[in-house]
C-alpha cells in the first residue's frame, strides 16, 4: 500500500532542464508548468493579458499533435487532460499562447522515470469472470499493478490496484488477478481500461510500462460446449452453446478430420487420422453429408476483434463413427418428433373430418336442389 500511494501521488514537476520557454523571452505569460503523470493533467498558470491559449501532447506511439480541450480553473489556472495518451515512452507538451499580439510557447519534455529496462513481455486477458494480467518471468520485480477506466465518457474514473499477485519459483511476481472490477454491464464493453505496471529493482525504481485497452478485446472465449451429436449414414448433425461476457457477436470455427480410408491404408500410410477441411459459421449448429467416420472440434471466435483478440479454446474432439450399422437416431430427436408427429396426425384428421363433412354437404345439395329452392323460398 505504500508503494500504491507513493505512485499515486507521483507529481511531475519540470524543471528549466526538461522544459523550454521557446518564445526566448523571461516575461512569458505562461508560468508555473506542470505535468500529473499519473491523471495525465496538465497544468500552469498565466500572467499578463492573454486572448488565446491552446495545449497539445506528442508521444512516439502517436506522433501526431493530440490538441485536448482547455479548461479553466480559479485564480488564472488552466489544465488539459489528455486521459488516452500512452506515456511510458516519453512525450513532449506544448502550451501555447497569445498576448499583446505576441505569441509564446512553453514546451515542457516528460520521461519515463526510472533506471533499467522495463518489463518487456506481457500480455491480458479476461477468462470467465476474472481479469488477468500476466507478466515475463525475465522481468524485475513488480511492486505496483493496477487498472483503470482510461475514458468512458463519464466526469469520474476508478482505479483499482492488484488485489492478488502470483509469483513465479524465484519469487517475483509475474502475474496479476483482478477478481472483480466493478462496472455497468452496459459500460463494459465500451470503456478503455488503461493497465499500468510499476516495478523496482534493488531498491530503484524502473520505468513504468502502460497499454490500453477495452475488455472484449481481451477475452479469451471459453471451450464451446458440445451438447448435441447425432449421425447416421447419409447424414450427421451436431449442435453447440458458447458464452461471452461482453458480446453476442460470435463466429465459430470447426476443423475436421475424417478417418483413413482402407486404401490408405493399404499404401502404409500411418492409420491416424487425415485433415479434411475447416470452415467457418455463425450458427450453432452443423450439418454434414456422408459423414461416414470423423473427429471434430469446435472454437468460437469475436466476429468484430477476431484479428485482435486472443484466441479462443478448441472444444474437447468429439468423434463420430457414423458407418456403424447401429448408428439410428438419438433419444432427444425422437422426444422432440414424437409431439410433432402426434401434433400433425391430429391436424390431418381435423382436416378429413372438415373435408369429408363439406363434401357430403355438397352431395346432398345435388341430389336435393327443389328441397332447397323450398326451403330458401
Amino acid at each position: 500500500m505504500v508503494v500504491l500511494l507513493d505512485f499515486v501521488s507521483l507529481l511531475v514537476l519540470l524543471n528549466s532542464a526538461c522544459s523550454t520557454v521557446l518564445a526566448g523571452d523571461s516575461e512569458s505569460p505562461i508560468v508555473n508548468v506542470r505535468l500529473d503523470s499519473r491523471k495525465k493533467i496538465l497544468s500552469w498558470n498565466t500572467r499578463g493579458i492573454v486572448t488565446r491559449q491552446t495545449c497539445a501532447i506528442v508521444t512516439p506511439l502517436d506522433p501526431d499533435d493530440i490538441s485536448p480541450n482547455l479548461q479553466v480553473r480559479n485564480n488564472d489556472s488552466y489544465f488539459c487532460t489528455f486521459p488516452n495518451a500512452v506515456l511510458h515512452q516519453g512525450a513532449t507538451l506544448t502550451v501555447n499562447a497569445t498576448s499583446e499580439g505576441r505569441e509564446f510557447s512553453h514546451q515542457l519534455t516528460f520521461t519515463n522515470p526510472g533506471k533499467g529496462k522495463p518489463m518487456h513481455s506481457w500480455g491480458l486477458v479476461v477468462r470467465s469472470k476474472k481479469l488477468h494480467r500476466e507478466g515475463d518471468e525475465r522481468s524485475t520485480v513488480l511492486c505496483l499493478d493496477s487498472v483503470s477506466e482510461a475514458s468512458t465518457g463519464y466526469p469520474s474514473r476508478e482505479t483499482w490496484p492488484c488485489p492478488k499477485y502470483m509469483q513465479n519459483q524465484q519469487g517475483v511476481n509475474v502475474q496479476c488477478h483482478f477478481d472483480s472490477i466493478s462496472l455497468k454491464p452496459q459500460l463494459q464493453s465500451h470503456t478503455l481500461f488503461r493497465f499500468l505496471v510499476n516495478g523496482t529493482s534493488g531498491g530503484s525504481k524502473i520505468p513504468c510500462r502502460e497499454t490500453l485497452h477495452r475488455l472484449q478485446e481481451i477475452e479469451i472465449l471459453a471451450a464451446p460446449n458440445i451438447t448435441k451429436t447425432w449421425c447416421n449414414k447419409n447424414y450427421s448433425f451436431m449442435e453447440w452453446e458458447v458464452k461471452s461476457l461482453f458480446t453476442e457477436d460470435l463466429k465459430y470455427e470447426l476443423e475436421i478430420q475424417k478417418a483413413l480410408s482402407v486404401s490408405h491404408r493399404s499404401a502404409g500410410v500411418s492409420p491416424c487420422c487425415l485433415l479434411a477441411f475447416q470452415l467457418q459459421t455463425e450458427l450453432k449448429t452443423f450439418m454434414l453429408r456422408n459423414p461416414g467416420s470423423y473427429t471434430v472440434k469446435v472454437k468460437a471466435m469475436d466476429s468484430m476483434f477476431f484479428r485482435r483478440r486472443p484466441q479462443g479454446q478448441w472444444s474437447a474432439p468429439q468423434h463420430l463413427d457414423c458407418d456403424r450399422k447401429d448408428a439410428s437416431f438419438p433419444l432427444w430427436l425422437v422426444y422432440l418428433l414424437a409431439p410433432l408427429g402426434a401434433l400433425l396426425l391430429v391436424g390431418l384428421l381435423f382436416l378429413c373430418r372438415r373435408f369429408s363433412r363439406k363434401c357430403r354437404t355438397e352431395k346432398h345439395s345435388r341430389e336435393y336442389p327443389a328441397v332447397q329452392r323450398e326451403d330458401s323460398a
